[in-house]
Protein backbone atom coordinates (compact mmCIF):
# COMPACT_ATOMS: atom_id res chain seq x y z
CA UNK A 1 0.00 0.00 0.00
CA UNK A 2 1.82 3.56 -1.32
CA UNK A 3 1.36 5.64 1.96
CA UNK A 4 2.78 8.44 0.09
CA UNK A 5 -0.08 9.26 -2.11
CA UNK A 6 -2.47 11.52 -1.62
CA UNK A 7 -5.74 10.28 0.42
CA UNK A 8 -7.91 13.46 -0.47
CA UNK A 9 -8.71 16.08 -3.30
CA UNK A 10 -8.57 19.62 -3.07
CA UNK A 11 -10.54 21.06 -5.37
CA UNK A 12 -13.83 20.09 -3.53
CA UNK A 13 -16.29 21.43 -1.17
CA UNK A 14 -15.47 20.02 2.57
CA UNK A 15 -18.07 20.59 5.78
CA UNK A 16 -16.22 22.66 7.87
CA UNK A 17 -18.96 22.93 10.67
CA UNK A 18 -22.67 22.75 11.23
CA UNK A 19 -24.00 26.64 11.19
CA UNK A 20 -24.54 27.01 14.70
CA UNK A 21 -20.97 25.86 15.26
CA UNK A 22 -19.23 28.93 13.79
CA UNK A 23 -20.11 32.24 15.22
CA UNK A 24 -17.96 34.82 17.24
CA UNK A 25 -15.92 32.59 19.02
CA UNK A 26 -12.46 31.46 17.12
CA UNK A 27 -12.94 28.11 15.46
CA UNK A 28 -10.05 25.78 14.81
CA UNK A 29 -10.65 23.14 12.09
CA UNK A 30 -8.21 21.62 10.18
CA UNK A 31 -9.34 20.58 6.45
CA UNK A 32 -7.59 18.37 4.00
CA UNK A 33 -4.35 19.49 6.07
CA UNK A 34 -5.50 23.74 6.31
CA UNK A 35 -5.58 24.65 9.14
CA UNK A 36 -8.26 27.01 9.34
CA UNK A 37 -9.93 29.69 11.99
CA UNK A 38 -13.28 30.18 11.17
CA UNK A 39 -15.70 32.65 12.74
CA UNK A 40 -18.41 35.06 11.77
CA UNK A 41 -18.62 38.79 10.60
CA UNK A 42 -20.35 41.17 12.64
CA UNK A 43 -23.35 40.68 9.24
CA UNK A 44 -23.28 37.14 10.31
CA UNK A 45 -21.61 36.00 7.05
CA UNK A 46 -18.94 32.77 7.70
CA UNK A 47 -15.14 33.71 7.30
CA UNK A 48 -12.09 31.08 6.96
CA UNK A 49 -8.92 32.14 7.21
CA UNK A 50 -5.02 30.29 7.81
CA UNK A 51 -4.44 29.61 10.99
CA UNK A 52 -1.37 31.03 11.05
CA UNK A 53 -0.48 34.97 11.73
CA UNK A 54 2.00 36.21 8.87
CA UNK A 55 4.43 37.41 11.27
CA UNK A 56 5.28 34.35 13.81
CA UNK A 57 2.94 31.55 12.75
CA UNK A 58 1.40 32.12 16.15
CA UNK A 59 -2.48 29.94 15.12
CA UNK A 60 -5.13 33.05 14.47
CA UNK A 61 -7.22 31.05 16.68
CA UNK A 62 -5.39 31.80 19.79
CA UNK A 63 -6.35 35.32 18.95
CA UNK A 64 -9.51 37.90 19.26
CA UNK A 65 -11.96 39.34 17.38
CA UNK A 66 -11.98 43.24 17.01
CA UNK A 67 -15.14 43.93 14.91
CA UNK A 68 -14.94 42.01 11.94
CA UNK A 69 -11.12 41.38 11.95
CA UNK A 70 -8.92 38.85 13.28
CA UNK A 71 -6.59 40.15 16.37
CA UNK A 72 -3.15 37.96 16.41
CA UNK A 73 -2.70 36.54 20.15
CA UNK A 74 0.92 37.42 20.20
CA UNK A 75 1.96 40.65 18.81
CA UNK A 76 -1.63 41.87 17.62
CA UNK A 77 -1.27 42.26 13.93
CA UNK A 78 -5.10 42.28 12.41
CA UNK A 79 -6.20 40.97 9.76
CA UNK A 80 -9.63 41.48 8.00
CA UNK A 81 -12.31 38.59 6.65
CA UNK A 82 -10.12 38.74 3.29
CA UNK A 83 -6.92 37.84 5.05
CA UNK A 84 -5.55 41.06 4.64
CA UNK A 85 -3.53 42.62 7.78
CA UNK A 86 -4.53 46.05 8.47
CA UNK A 87 -2.38 47.01 11.31
CA UNK A 88 1.01 46.41 12.73
CA UNK A 89 2.48 47.59 15.81
CA UNK A 90 4.45 50.19 16.52
CA UNK A 91 5.05 51.04 12.51
CA UNK A 92 2.55 52.97 10.57
CA UNK A 93 3.47 51.13 6.79
CA UNK A 94 2.19 48.08 6.54
CA UNK A 95 4.11 45.21 4.69
CA UNK A 96 1.78 44.89 1.43
CA UNK A 97 3.42 40.91 1.96
CA UNK A 98 1.59 40.63 5.20
CA UNK A 99 -1.91 38.41 4.93
CA UNK A 100 -3.17 34.96 5.27
CA UNK A 101 -4.85 32.99 2.94
CA UNK A 102 -8.66 33.52 2.74
CA UNK A 103 -10.64 30.31 1.65
CA UNK A 104 -13.95 30.34 0.08
CA UNK A 105 -16.62 29.88 2.23
CA UNK A 106 -20.35 28.63 1.12
CA UNK A 107 -23.30 28.01 4.02
CA UNK A 108 -25.87 25.69 3.08
CA UNK A 109 -28.11 22.82 4.20
CA UNK A 110 -26.96 23.71 7.97
CA UNK A 111 -23.39 23.45 6.86
CA UNK A 112 -20.84 25.56 6.37
CA UNK A 113 -18.86 24.35 3.35
CA UNK A 114 -15.07 25.01 2.40
CA UNK A 115 -12.74 25.04 -0.03
CA UNK A 116 -9.11 24.20 0.60
CA UNK A 117 -8.02 24.30 -3.26
CA UNK A 118 -8.15 27.01 -5.95
CA UNK A 119 -10.22 29.31 -5.65
CA UNK A 120 -10.89 30.17 -8.75
CA UNK A 121 -12.83 26.62 -9.57
CA UNK A 122 -14.79 27.11 -6.27
CA UNK A 123 -17.83 26.70 -8.17
CA UNK A 124 -20.95 26.57 -5.10
CA UNK A 125 -23.20 24.93 -8.07
CA UNK A 126 -20.91 21.68 -7.01
CA UNK A 127 -21.90 21.55 -3.47
CA UNK A 128 -24.27 17.84 -2.92
CA UNK A 129 -28.09 19.24 -2.73
CA UNK A 130 -29.38 18.17 0.99
CA UNK A 131 -32.48 19.72 0.08
CA UNK A 132 -34.35 17.84 3.01
CA UNK A 133 -32.38 20.02 5.71
CA UNK A 134 -34.62 22.99 4.52
CA UNK A 135 -37.53 21.20 3.35
CA UNK A 136 -40.74 21.66 6.33
CA UNK A 137 -41.92 17.72 5.58
CA UNK A 138 -38.39 16.62 7.11
CA UNK A 139 -37.22 16.96 10.40
CA UNK A 140 -34.12 15.46 12.97
CA UNK A 141 -30.62 16.30 14.10
CA UNK A 142 -26.98 15.91 14.21
CA UNK A 143 -23.58 16.02 15.70
CA UNK A 144 -19.64 15.96 14.59
CA UNK A 145 -17.89 12.89 16.10
CA UNK A 146 -14.04 13.33 15.09
CA UNK A 147 -12.85 9.92 14.06
CA UNK A 148 -9.08 8.94 14.59
CA UNK A 149 -9.09 7.06 11.05
CA UNK A 150 -8.91 8.03 7.00
CA UNK A 151 -12.38 9.08 6.16
CA UNK A 152 -12.15 6.86 2.86
CA UNK A 153 -12.51 3.90 5.86
CA UNK A 154 -15.84 5.76 6.83
CA UNK A 155 -17.13 5.96 3.17
CA UNK A 156 -16.44 2.37 3.05
CA UNK A 157 -18.40 1.38 6.52
CA UNK A 158 -21.21 3.16 4.73
CA UNK A 159 -21.13 1.23 1.14
CA UNK A 160 -21.44 -1.98 2.41
CA UNK A 161 -24.29 -2.07 5.09
CA UNK A 162 -24.02 -6.24 5.41
CA UNK A 163 -21.86 -4.88 8.63
CA UNK A 164 -24.87 -4.22 10.46
CA UNK A 165 -25.37 -7.85 11.13
CA UNK A 166 -22.34 -8.42 12.94
CA UNK A 167 -21.29 -4.65 14.60
CA UNK A 168 -25.22 -3.19 14.86
CA UNK A 169 -26.77 -6.79 15.99
CA UNK A 170 -28.43 -5.23 18.68
CA UNK A 171 -30.08 -1.96 16.83
CA UNK A 172 -30.55 -2.21 13.25
CA UNK A 173 -28.71 -5.45 11.74
CA UNK A 174 -30.04 -9.10 11.52
CA UNK A 175 -29.13 -12.39 9.41
CA UNK A 176 -31.99 -11.12 6.48
CA UNK A 177 -29.57 -8.61 5.71
CA UNK A 178 -26.50 -10.48 4.49
CA UNK A 179 -28.77 -12.93 2.32
CA UNK A 180 -30.34 -10.32 0.61
CA UNK A 181 -29.47 -9.15 -2.94
CA UNK A 182 -28.30 -5.72 -3.77
CA UNK A 183 -27.35 -3.72 -7.22
CA UNK A 184 -24.55 -1.63 -7.52
CA UNK A 185 -24.20 1.53 -10.07
CA UNK A 186 -21.74 4.47 -10.69
CA UNK A 187 -21.77 7.48 -12.57
CA UNK A 188 -19.30 10.45 -13.27
CA UNK A 189 -18.21 11.11 -9.80
CA UNK A 190 -20.93 8.95 -8.03
CA UNK A 191 -21.72 5.73 -6.32
CA UNK A 192 -25.23 3.43 -5.41
CA UNK A 193 -26.18 0.71 -3.82
CA UNK A 194 -29.30 -0.64 -3.82
CA UNK A 195 -30.93 -3.42 -1.67
CA UNK A 196 -34.54 -4.70 -0.62
CA UNK A 197 -34.82 -6.92 2.54
CA UNK A 198 -38.66 -8.72 2.20
CA UNK A 199 -41.05 -9.95 4.23
CA UNK A 200 -38.49 -10.17 7.39
CA UNK A 201 -38.92 -9.02 10.62
CA UNK A 202 -37.25 -5.79 11.43
CA UNK A 203 -34.57 -5.07 13.79
CA UNK A 204 -34.89 -3.20 17.21
CA UNK A 205 -34.59 0.27 15.92
CA UNK A 206 -36.73 0.03 13.14
CA UNK A 207 -39.60 -1.88 14.48
CA UNK A 208 -39.92 0.60 17.22
CA UNK A 209 -40.29 3.62 14.52
CA UNK A 210 -42.50 1.67 12.86
CA UNK A 211 -44.57 0.53 16.07
CA UNK A 212 -46.34 -2.74 15.01
CA UNK A 213 -45.29 -6.17 15.18
CA UNK A 214 -44.67 -8.48 11.95
CA UNK A 215 -42.57 -8.70 9.25
CA UNK A 216 -41.49 -5.79 6.92
CA UNK A 217 -40.01 -4.96 3.46
CA UNK A 218 -36.91 -3.03 4.17
CA UNK A 219 -34.95 -1.11 1.82
CA UNK A 220 -31.57 0.62 2.01
CA UNK A 221 -30.24 2.82 -1.01
CA UNK A 222 -27.08 4.10 0.09
CA UNK A 223 -25.28 7.25 -2.43
CA UNK A 224 -22.40 8.23 -2.86
CA UNK A 225 -21.25 11.64 -3.73
CA UNK A 226 -17.72 12.67 -4.30
CA UNK A 227 -15.23 13.13 -2.58
CA UNK A 228 -16.82 12.75 1.22
CA UNK A 229 -20.62 12.94 1.47
CA UNK A 230 -22.70 9.66 1.40
CA UNK A 231 -26.68 9.74 2.52
CA UNK A 232 -28.82 6.69 2.91
CA UNK A 233 -32.31 6.22 1.85
CA UNK A 234 -33.78 3.66 4.11
CA UNK A 235 -36.54 2.75 6.03
CA UNK A 236 -39.42 -0.58 6.66
CA UNK A 237 -42.75 -0.86 5.46
CA UNK A 238 -45.58 -3.68 6.27
CA UNK A 239 -44.40 -6.84 4.55
CA UNK A 240 -46.40 -6.43 1.44
CA UNK A 241 -47.85 -3.65 1.27
CA UNK A 242 -46.79 -2.30 -2.37
CA UNK A 243 -43.68 -0.59 -1.09
CA UNK A 244 -41.04 -1.98 -3.52
CA UNK A 245 -43.47 -0.60 -5.84
CA UNK A 246 -43.16 2.90 -4.56
CA UNK A 247 -45.83 2.93 -2.28
CA UNK A 248 -44.12 3.68 1.06
CA UNK A 249 -47.59 4.89 2.84
CA UNK A 250 -47.21 1.94 5.06
CA UNK A 251 -44.11 2.54 6.00
CA UNK A 252 -41.69 4.93 7.76
CA UNK A 253 -38.18 6.24 6.31
CA UNK A 254 -35.51 8.65 6.60
CA UNK A 255 -32.78 10.26 4.85
CA UNK A 256 -29.26 9.72 7.43
CA UNK A 257 -26.42 11.85 5.78
CA UNK A 258 -23.33 11.15 6.42
CA UNK A 259 -19.84 13.83 5.48
CA UNK A 260 -16.76 12.32 6.93
CA UNK A 261 -15.15 15.63 6.26
CA UNK A 262 -10.76 14.48 5.91
CA UNK A 263 -8.85 16.66 8.58
CA UNK A 264 -5.89 14.66 8.37
CA UNK A 265 -4.33 11.54 6.55
CA UNK A 266 -5.44 9.21 9.16
CA UNK A 267 -8.08 11.61 11.00
CA UNK A 268 -11.71 13.17 9.62
CA UNK A 269 -14.61 15.27 11.42
CA UNK A 270 -17.11 12.70 10.78
CA UNK A 271 -21.20 15.25 10.38
CA UNK A 272 -24.03 12.73 10.42
CA UNK A 273 -28.02 13.62 10.78
CA UNK A 274 -31.22 11.60 10.68
CA UNK A 275 -34.25 13.47 9.09
CA UNK A 276 -37.24 11.95 9.50
CA UNK A 277 -41.12 12.81 7.31
CA UNK A 278 -43.06 10.91 10.81
CA UNK A 279 -44.43 12.58 13.56
CA UNK A 280 -42.83 15.99 13.02
CA UNK A 281 -43.71 17.56 16.30
CA UNK A 282 -42.19 15.19 18.77
CA UNK A 283 -38.63 16.48 19.81
CA UNK A 284 -39.12 13.29 22.48
CA UNK A 285 -38.22 11.13 19.35
CA UNK A 286 -35.84 13.61 17.86
CA UNK A 287 -33.70 12.96 20.76
CA UNK A 288 -34.36 9.13 21.23
CA UNK A 289 -33.35 8.78 17.61
CA UNK A 290 -30.21 10.82 18.46
CA UNK A 291 -29.10 8.72 21.49
CA UNK A 292 -29.69 5.65 19.57
CA UNK A 293 -27.68 6.98 16.17
CA UNK A 294 -24.96 8.24 18.67
CA UNK A 295 -24.51 4.48 19.71
CA UNK A 296 -24.53 3.06 16.19
CA UNK A 297 -22.02 5.42 15.27
CA UNK A 298 -19.78 4.57 18.24
CA UNK A 299 -19.81 0.91 17.44
CA UNK A 300 -18.88 1.95 14.06
CA UNK A 301 -15.71 4.62 14.93
CA UNK A 302 -14.61 1.59 16.92
CA UNK A 303 -14.23 -0.51 14.18
CA UNK A 304 -12.89 2.04 11.42
CA UNK A 305 -10.13 3.09 14.32
CA UNK A 306 -9.20 -0.34 14.96
CA UNK A 307 -8.69 -0.81 11.57
CA UNK A 308 -6.91 2.27 10.89
CA UNK A 309 -4.18 1.32 13.73
CA UNK A 310 -4.16 -2.39 11.92
CA UNK A 311 -3.08 -0.13 8.98
CA UNK A 312 -0.68 1.45 10.32
CA UNK A 313 1.30 -1.75 11.87
CA UNK A 314 0.83 -3.23 8.29
CA UNK A 315 1.71 -0.59 5.99
CA UNK A 316 2.70 -2.50 3.08
CA UNK A 317 -0.71 -4.78 2.83
CA UNK A 318 -3.69 -4.10 1.29
CA UNK A 319 -7.08 -5.11 1.23
CA UNK A 320 -9.21 -8.22 0.29
CA UNK A 321 -12.02 -7.68 -1.90
CA UNK A 322 -15.52 -9.27 -1.38
CA UNK A 323 -18.84 -8.65 -3.86
CA UNK A 324 -20.46 -6.74 -1.51
CA UNK A 325 -17.57 -4.09 -1.32
CA UNK A 326 -18.71 -2.77 -4.91
CA UNK A 327 -20.20 0.34 -3.68
CA UNK A 328 -16.76 0.99 -1.74
CA UNK A 329 -14.75 -0.01 -4.30
CA UNK A 330 -16.58 2.59 -7.04
CA UNK A 331 -16.90 5.51 -4.29
CA UNK A 332 -12.48 4.92 -3.72
CA UNK A 333 -11.62 4.87 -7.65
CA UNK A 334 -14.50 8.53 -7.95
CA UNK A 335 -12.11 10.05 -5.11
CA UNK A 336 -8.69 8.70 -6.86
CA UNK A 337 -9.66 10.20 -10.36
CA UNK A 338 -10.33 13.35 -8.83
CA UNK A 339 -7.17 13.10 -6.69
CA UNK A 340 -5.22 12.37 -10.40
CA UNK A 341 -7.15 15.34 -11.75
CA UNK A 342 -5.33 17.46 -9.71
CA UNK A 343 -1.67 16.48 -10.70
CA UNK A 344 0.42 17.57 -13.06
CA UNK A 345 0.20 16.40 -16.50
CA UNK A 346 3.52 14.38 -16.68
CA UNK A 347 2.37 12.63 -13.54
CA UNK A 348 -1.15 12.21 -14.69
CA UNK A 349 0.81 10.55 -18.47
CA UNK A 350 2.90 8.61 -16.58
CA UNK A 351 0.51 6.60 -13.95
CA UNK A 352 -1.94 6.15 -17.31
CA UNK A 353 0.78 4.59 -18.74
Amino acid sequence: MNTDAATFPQNAWYVAGWDAEIGRNLLARTICDHDMVLYRKLDGQAVALADSCWHRLLPLSQGRLAGDELVCGYHGLRFNATGRCTHMPSQETINPSACVRSYPVVERHRFVWVWPGDPAQADPALIPDLGWFDDPAWVGDGRMTPVQADYRLVIDNLMDLTHETFVHASSIGNEALTEAPFEAFHGERTATVERWILDQEAPPFWAAQLGRPGPVDRWQYIYFLSPAVVVLDVGVAVAGTGAPQGDRSQGVGMWVVHIPTPSTRNSCYYFWCHLRNYQLHDQGLTRRIMEAAAGILKEDEDVIEAQQRALARNPQRGFNNLNIDAGSLWARRRIDQMIAQEQPRAIRLVTAA
